[in-house]
């Protein structure tokens, strides 16, 4: 095997590897403070669900990502291709992890204030978006890494 399917494979399993661990982190830290909200209105747990699920989608667009670059794992890979999948893999990785972990806390913060009577659903759900954004990014830039590869 070749430092360079090695590079690839390394940037694959970043991508794939810290996305899903980003879902992780993010819809837990929203599912603890859903629980905590429900124990001062439990009438509110649909909200609480869709709040706690949006950090979720990064460990998605790890998964879109790898779909991008994957034609390009063949024993014939260059040096170049390694190292823009391993970049686009460790791009990915590190942004979806930031983004999770701070949409979360933005969803931790609507939930508490749905929980303790607050009309912030749809407020809450727009914050949400911005960090959002930047996981979204990458899947921009890795189909523009793709393509320059």
């Amino acid at each position: 095997m070749t430092t360079a399917i090695i590079m690839a494979y390394v940037g694959v399993a970043l991508m794939v590897g810290l996305s899903g661990m980003a879902s992780c982190i993010g819809t837990s830290i929203a599912g603890m403070a859903s629980v905590g909200a429900m124990k001062k209105n439990a009438g509110a747990f649909g909200s609480y669900m869709i709040l706690a699920a949006i950090p979720g989608s990064q460990g998605l667009y790890g998964f879109v990502n790898y779909f991008i670059i994957k034609d390009f794992l063949t024993d014939e890979i260059s040096m170049l291709q390694g190292a823009a999948i391993f970049g686009a893999g460790l791009l990915t990785g590190v942004v979806c992890l930031a983004s999770s972990y701070f949409q979360a806390k933005v969803c931790a913060n609507g939930i508490t204030a749905i929980g303790n009577g607050h009309d912030v659903m749809g407020k809450t759900l727009i914050l949400a978006a911005f960090p959002e954004l930047y996981a979204i990014l990458t899947v921009a830039a890795v189909f523009l890494i793709g393509g320059a590869i």
